[in-house]
């Protein structure tokens, strides 16, 4: 199986002194999803976690919802023409009686590191029926309505960030965290692509049984794009914060879902672009 990092030749130059030495590097490879033995989606992404991340992918596509929806995860044995297995592909067989959706042409997926969306036929393919509405407050263990304190909010990109293990090597991963309601961390993954991180969260919670996360808020590094907000959305998720900007679509899906988005998160500021309601916004202002 392919390594979370790779070592390198690299020519170092620091204040005009030259040096050679060896450089860690995060690894990127194609991961083949396949879907009942029929292709569907190729990704680059760093390898580890492939099961959760094809589970995950398909939370997203509004194929799986529940554990008890999913058969197997396998890998494909003799996956290149000497038939040695290269655990670059990976087969995701449904339980029976769930629906199979029609993988034509149109619908295959070539998602790269950058962009989940790229090969998309348009906007409104990716525009799913979500399964569970969100409410209007996250959950807290006891499944009350409850809201999010701005000071709890404020210290997740810290947090993220020091459980951030291969980017200290590398410096070159995105990580995807599920926080619960007072900022405890409860899970973290990391990938060379922030969408692959979080469908790698979404595919764990999903075979754990635990979809939807209506309990959680989902931090994300670098930007929150359409995509990253629609998986949000397809896992129950009710809060998604980053340390960047997000989309004007993802802004609108926001808005039209309910979902709370937080962009800009950065200590003590941010930006609140939709969902306000799940924030303890009274408090804040009058403590200011």
């Amino acid at each position: 199986m392919g390594r979370v990092t790779e070592r390198r030749r690299v020519i170092r130059i620091r204040d005009g002194a030259v040096s050679t030495r060896p450089d860690t590097l995060v690894a990127e490879e194609p991961l083949e999803i396949r879907l009942n033995g029929k292709p569907l989606a190729i990704t680059m992404r760093t390898p580890g976690d492939d099961f959760a991340l094809a589970a995950g992918f398909l939370v997203s596509e509004g194929v799986l919802g529940l554990a008890d929806e999913l058969a197997n995860i396998v890998y494909c044995a003799g996956a290149t023409q000497d038939g040695s297995n290269t655990y670059n592909v990976v087969d995701v067989t449904l339980a029976p009686g769930v629906p199979v959706p029609d993988i034509t042409l149109e619908r295959n997926v070539y998602t790269t590191s950058s962009c989940g969306l790229c090969g998309k036929a348009s906007l409104d393919a990716v525009r799913t029926t979500a399964r569970w509405p969100l409410a209007d407050g996250l959950e807290d263990a006891g499944g009350a309505a409850v809201r999010i304190e701005l000071e709890t909010l404020s210290v997740l990109p810290d947090r993220l960030r020091a459980a951030q293990r291969v980017f200290d090597r590398t410096g070159g991963l995105h990580a995807a965290a599920l926080f619960s309601p007072d900022g405890e961390l409860l899970d973290l993954r990391e990938d060379v692509g922030r969408h692959n991180a979080v469908d790698k969260l979404v595919g764990r919670a999903l075979q754990q049984g635990l979809l939807p996360l209506s309990g959680s808020v989902l931090m994300v590094s670098g930007r929150a794009s359409f995509e990253l907000a629609q998986k949000a959305v397809m896992a129950g998720i009710p809060v998604l914060a980053a340390v960047s900007a997000p989309s004007s679509l993802a802004v609108d899906l926001a808005a039209e879902t309910g979902l709370t988005l937080v962009g800009f998160l950065r200590g003590t500021s941010m930006n609140v672009y939709a969902g306000e309601q799940r924030l303890a916004l009274r408090t804040a202002v009058g403590g200011a």
